[in-house]
């Protein structure tokens, strides 16, 4: 007995130690906040505040020195972020996660974003102030992987430290712009649906541009299971460790319109929650420069920010990019491929991707004069027939360090407008504001007309000479408003009007946002930085009420149950508001989902219907085709001898929605509130392991919102009636020019993206609740709030 109480003694006390030796090292792994740190290359001490939400502000003699130390703390909270971002373009994520991420890394490998960020360095100029700042950056950043602490994740994982390159910038950039592309998720679905249906199943899609009620107005002065393509790369892009960028709101009011008669500029790009978060704060300030920054990690300039003098932030433009070719192999050589000056042959690039635990993969990619063939690269692709893919922005010069240099570094608003024509991919809706009181909405991306023939929604013909001809515009066309006589400008990623008669073609999400936000901003001229916080956090529709009605004018009501009426007259008093406590928006996204469901899956089946509800071409298509009395949608084609009718999809659908409610809720409609069913989890990449979740993730949070309210909070409808929010809001701010000291913003989770640092999920909790907190400029009011940590030339 006595030998057992030992024993068990001395258990506990290996376990107690245990525990503390874990306490203590992750502890150990904290950030340092304050204090003195020697580094190379900076002429002069440069000291940075961290204030109480573990902001930065980098006050240094010069921007080079301020650089350096960006990059430092920087990686000291984001590094484990920064070497996820630099792995995904160049196909290296296999080197820690193994087989699980082959595929993910198969597919960017081979589309060549790697490959163009090595030529646009190659053509930079070494001599310019962005490559300088830029060098400077990453010697911060590599200085910090030479003397600073490792991260907890790459002990877990096994990851050797690698210095950064400006490539590893281009390649972050590079995914980033890949992840605004939509084509590449929608054209191949539609050309099935056109090749095995016809034409007229696809005029309930709205391809020509009608569905898009709210435009964007300028002021200027045989059938293949292509749909494998869609679904592939929509799961490429889900399952990465990194989140994709998604949509977002923008908009910036007049001093006309505004009751301290000066600019308010309001931001919310909407990009996949992850732990750690998307952005990270800084705030630069040297005797010729300042700057309160959104950076991306791994990247040297911001692509959101402001100062005292103008605020600039974006939105995804949606506009098509990317196009989709088949091409026609030579019969008797398939090594070749036909054009309108014969059989050329494919180039070969070849690339080795290294597995853990396992043997390398060696890629043999085929290029044709379009681009990389997608069958290899997604090994889903069933089909025979080659798919290049064409992207402008691996097509075209690349300068986009040069531009968002730029953007931070404008002295007026012209500088700005120049520095977006840098921009040839992504297409961004550009949003500016400033002290002076100018206001704008420029695009990027270099954009192209198609032969009339020509509709870019489809898998296009690469041999036939017309389908790959390209009238590419110049800037000036972009759609854009600049101090526009209405006195806003705004974006939510809606189509903008038509310019010289011609609607450029593009996946842009449907109407609701837009008329919310323009309905809010037409009227009011007192607006307040309190009435825009109010507004960015806005969770009613101004579309669904409309839409609902219109579905309820069919339904028999003398065969409803009692839940089925008293769901009914839920929705029948309805707003369209998706506050937590609300019932209706869970029997609407519920009957939504079976309405899809019942329309479109007995033609599409199962998978490609799946894929279907991942685009925006589906949040275009329900408006207008779920009121459609004609729609040939409506029939069921697995029955026989009977054309199901609008009434009965509908009728059908709602039964089935409450029925599926009460399973999952229980029988009283009084508890089926939207909290129950809609919530978040910022889920970092370890945290999918269900030992490690509650330590790395941040969450779950109940919460307000929903897909395509102005809080959008974006989540996939599906047959379980659980709607995970999978991204958002990546930051919410608002500039007031009348007191730009005083401007406020939010982070979904916090500042670091280390566990034991005390800004890993501060921002959490406000978040969720649709709070907000300072974004300092004023240097008296940092220090008093601020810890304060001295980078020394090292000698």
């Amino acid at each position: 007995m006595k030998i057992l109480k030992k024993s068990i003694l001395i258990l506990i006390l290996l376990i107690a130690i245990l525990i503390l030796g874990l306490f203590f090292y992750t502890k150990y792994k904290k950030p340092t906040y304050e204090g003195e740190i020697e580094i190379k290359n900076i002429s002069k001490n440069t000291t940075v505040y961290f204030d109480d939400f573990g902001v930065p502000h980098i006050y240094a003699d010069s921007q080079k020195d301020a650089m350096t130390v960006l990059g430092y703390v920087h990686a000291q909270d984001r590094l484990w972020q920064m070497e996820l971002m630099r792995r995904i373009a160049p196909g290296r994520l296999s080197e820690l996660f193994g087989t699980k991420t082959l595929k993910n890394d198969q597919f960017f490998a081979g589309i060549g974003i790697d490959e163009n960020s090595e030529k646009a360095i190659a053509e930079l100029d070494k001599n310019s102030e962005s490559y300088k700042l830029a060098t400077a950056y990453l010697d911060g950043v590599n200085q910090f992987i030479e003397n600073g602490k490792t991260p907890l994740e790459f002990d877990l994982v096994g990851v050797k430290k690698e210095k950064y390159t400006l490539k590893d910038v281009y390649n972050i950039f590079g995914f980033m712009s890949f992840s605004f592309a939509m084509a590449q998720k929608t054209d191949p679905l539609l050309t099935d649906i056109r090749d095995k249906f016809g034409m007229d199943y696809l005029k309930d899609f709205g391809l020509d541009g009608s569905l898009a009620k709210t435009q964007l107005k300028s002021y200027k002065g045989t059938s293949n299971d292509y749909t494998e393509i869609s679904k592939s790369i929509a799961g490429l892009l889900d399952n990465s460790p990194i989140p994709p960028f998604i949509g977002s709101n923008s908009w910036v009011i007049g001093s006309q319109k505004t009751k301290n008669g000066k600019v308010i500029f309001a931001n919310d790009p909407h990009i996949g929650f992850s732990q750690p978060c998307t952005w990270y704060e800084a705030h630069i300030t040297t005797p010729d420069y300042e700057i309160y920054g959104y950076y991306l990690a791994g990247t040297p300039f911001p692509l959101l920010g402001h100062n005292h003098n103008y605020a600039y932030g974006l939105t995804m433009f949606e506009n098509d990019d990317l196009d989709l070719f088949q091409e026609e192999e030579n019969p008797q050589n398939t090594s070749q491929y036909k054009t309108v000056d014969g059989y050329k042959n494919y180039t070969i690039r070849k690339k080795i991707i290294k597995v853990k635990d396992s043997a390398s993969v060696t890629l043999n990619i085929k290029e044709s004069i379009h681009g990389p063939i997608m069958n290899g690269l997604l090994t889903s692709i069933s089909s025979k027939k080659p798919i290049a893919m064409s992207w402008i922005y691996t097509q075209q010069k690349n300068q986009i360090l040069d531009a968002v240099y730029s953007l931070s570094h404008s002295k007026n608003i012209n500088d700005f407008y120049n520095g977006i024509s840098l921009i040839s991919a992504p297409g961004l809706n550009i949003m500016y504001g400033d002290a002076k009181n100018n206001i704008a909405w420029i695009t990027s991306g270099k954009l192209y007309k198609l032969d009339k023939s020509v509709n870019s929604n489809f898998i296009l013909n690469g041999a036939n000479g017309i389908d790959d001809k390209k009238e590419f515009l110049p800037f000036s066309k972009n759609p854009s408003a600049i101090n526009p006589s209405w006195n806003y400008v705004y974006s939510s990623n809606n189509q903008p009007e038509a310019i010289d008669g011609y609607l450029y073609p593009g996946y842009y999400l449907p109407e609701d946002r837009a008329k919310r936000i323009k309905g809010f901003l037409e009227p009011k001229n007192n607006w307040t930085s309190t009435d825009v916080q109010k507004m960015i956090v806005d969770n009613t529709s101004s579309v669904t009420p409309t839409l609902i009605q219109n579905w309820m004018k069919v339904i028999d009501e003398k065969n409803l149950n009692s839940n089925e009426k008293t769901a009914l007259q839920s929705l029948k008093k309805w707003n369209g508001s998706n506050n937590k406590t609300d019932i209706a928006p869970t029997i609407y996204n519920k009957w939504l989902y079976c309405y899809l469901k019942n329309t479109f899956q007995d033609e599409l089946g199962k998978d490609d219907f799946s894929a279907f509800l991942g685009t925006h071409i589906m949040k275009q298509t329900i408006a207008g085709q779920s009121v459609n009395e004609s729609s040939l949608w409506w029939d069921n084609v697995a029955t026989k001898n009977k054309k199901e009718t609008r009434s009965e999809i509908l009728n059908q659908s709602f039964k089935e929605a409450i029925t599926a409610l009460e399973k999952q809720l229980g029988n009283e409609v009084s508890a089926w509130t939207w909290n129950k069913v809609h919530t978040v989890e910022h889920q970092h990449p370890l945290g999918k392991v269900e030992a490690l979740r509650g330590y790395f993730n941040v969450g779950p949070f109940e919460v307000d919102g929903a897909n395509e309210v102005i809080n959008n909070l974006l989540y996939y409808l599906s047959d379980d009636g659980i709607y995970k929010v999978t991204g958002g809001p990546s930051t919410r701010r608002i500039i007031d020019f009348s007191d730009v000291e005083n401007s406020v913003s939010i982070l979904p989770t916090g500042q670091s993206g280390v566990p034991t640092s005390p800004h890993y999920d501060d921002q959490a909790t406000m978040y969720a609740q649709g709070k907000f907190r300072k974004m300092k400029l004023n240097k008296e009011e940092i220090i008093k709030t601020s810890t304060k940590l001295v980078f020394v030339p090292k000698k």
